[in-house]
């Protein structure tokens, strides 16, 4: 069958895909089975739902057009040098996944990505769930996201547009209301902003990821006031021992807490340990205590280490 294909773990080859299938009339599969085989595979493999599923057969052709194939808008990671500006036109032939679809449907080669999400977010009408953005979405694309995509529950955030756009996220939280999941990197301005808005509105959130973030004195008070949060991952974050302090104090209901090489508290401290006791998966290694008052620590700790969202 088509769904045993797919969870033998094939790649994104729809030969591959066909090699496995065990009914002699698979271009005849029930549509309904198609759209849900078809969801998944765009979950991983956007290139297949767009350029390999639809050319298999016309009944293939019609499934994979269904919005509910795109549930999941998971955008390749799209390989570009600029990061720091709103690029609507740009050579994008450099990045495999944009060149074979300009390629396929002789798109100029000078296209908007800008354009792009809003046609794969349109062809979703409303069905998406779980996106994925990639770099250099500007901000008419993410407003046009958050009105276009309600039923939102898992959002993933480019480095960029979470370091340069960050004044934006918190009214675009404020429409999705069955938000639980966010990982948004590199967050070093608003984030008190942005999870205050989750408190608000989002009331089954349980999951952040804020890798590579600044967390403030205000932004740990907001994130203890999450009353469902279950899992908090913050590598790599900077946070002073006081606001990690007051975090953990106000987390009651976390199950995992991953803090691994954090600056501003010490791995062993005692008191962070004893806290951290009723969290089931709690991981600090490698985080130190850092001076961010010396000439060094000053850079260091505003220095903005960039989290490219893999």
């Amino acid at each position: 069958m088509l769904e045993k294909a797919f969870w033998t773990g094939c790649n994104s080859s729809i030969e591959e895909l066909l090699q496995f299938m065990d009914q002699p009339k698979w271009d005849k599969l029930d549509h309904d089975c198609l759209v849900h085989i078809f969801g998944k595979v765009g979950r991983g493999f956007m290139e297949s739902l767009l350029m390999d599923i639809p050319f298999v057969c016309k009944s293939w052709h019609k499934a994979s057009l269904d919005p509910k194939c795109l549930e999941s808008l998971i955008f390749p990671i799209i390989v570009t040098n600029v990061y720091n500006t709103d690029v609507e036109t740009e050579d994008w032939t450099c990045d495999p996944f944009l060149k074979r679809f300009l390629t396929e449907f002789r798109i100029n080669k000078n296209f908007s990505i800008t354009a792009f999400i809003k046609f794969m977010v349109n062809r979703s009408k409303g069905c998406a769930t779980e996106i994925r953005l990639p770099v250099c979405t500007s901000e008419e694309a993410l407003k046009h996201v958050a009105a276009s995509c309600p039923r939102l529950k898992t959002l993933t955030l480019p480095a960029d547009v979470v370091y340069y756009k960050s004044r934006m996220i918190p009214d675009m939280i404020g429409k999705w209301k069955d938000l639980e999941y966010l990982l948004m990197g590199s967050c070093y301005h608003d984030m008190e902003k942005i999870i205050s808005q989750i408190g608000l509105h989002c009331k089954n959130f349980y999951y952040l990821d804020i890798r590579d973030c600044l967390v403030t004195k205000d932004a740990a008070l907001a994130i203890a006031k999450l009353p469902n949060l279950k899992h908090i991952v913050m590598v790599n974050t900077k946070i002073e021992r006081v606001n990690f302090v007051r975090l953990l104090k106000g987390c009651k209901n976390l199950v995992s807490l991953d803090a691994r090489n954090c600056l501003g508290f010490d791995a062993g401290d005692r008191e962070i340990s004893k806290l951290a006791s009723r969290i089931s998966d709690f991981k600090c290694h490698g985080s130190r205590v850092f001076d961010r008052h010396t000439k060094e620590g000053k850079y260091i700790w505003f220095h903005d280490f960039v989290y490219d969202g893999r």
